[in-house]
């Protein structure tokens, strides 16, 4: 009897930890203050809104800015689209590691995001970033967007779906 009531117990936790089904893009949001999350939940609304039916989105925040936290996020690979402080963002880009979003947007418009960054054993320069202060997606929800920037890591599980949403969010 125990052990049934054991194995019923395991089965709860296990079913409990599913969660539904996963997004297609997972946006990443982390701001020097940190994003609350009922923040995440408006903006999350907001941009599926936008996108229609597919891909899906899911937008995770973090409470509270933390250096590694952030590199582990990224580092992991499970996020389509990653919002991160400027000075972190242009810090990391001379490592290389990011998608270029020449195809996404007019690099004209983001003279900010344009960058050049290794690429390989050379270095090429392209529009890697989104300035959010730009984007209508933040100034509809009237949230400020300055000095954080949105861009698609190498290691995105799906680039192509991440810069439909990218275009999405660059929208000005």
């Amino acid at each position: 009897m125990r052990r049934r009531w054991l194995l019923g117990l395991l089965l709860i936790f296990v079913l409990a930890g599913c969660g539904g089904p996963k997004a297609d893009v997972t946006v990443f949001l982390m701001g020097k203050s940190g994003i609350p999350t009922e923040i995440g939940e408006k903006l999350q609304a907001s941009l599926q809104s936008k996108i229609g039916q597919a891909p899906t989105v899911q937008v995770v925040t973090s409470p509270l800015f933390s250096l590694e936290k952030m590199m582990v996020e990224i580092a992991a690979g499970g996020h389509g689209v990653l919002i991160i402080p400027a000075e972190q963002f242009k810090g990391m880009a001379k490592q290389g590691g990011y998608v270029s979003l020449d195809d996404v947007a007019k690099p004209e418009d983001f003279a900010e995001g344009v960058l050049e960054i290794p690429v390989g054993d050379k270095k090429e320069k392209h529009l890697y970033g989104i300035p959010m202060e730009k984007s209508l997606w933040f100034t509809e929800l009237q949230l400020n967007g300055k000095d954080l920037f949105a861009f698609i890591p190498e290691n995105a599980p799906d680039a192509e779906k991440a810069k439909q949403v990218l275009k999405i969010i660059a929208q000005k």
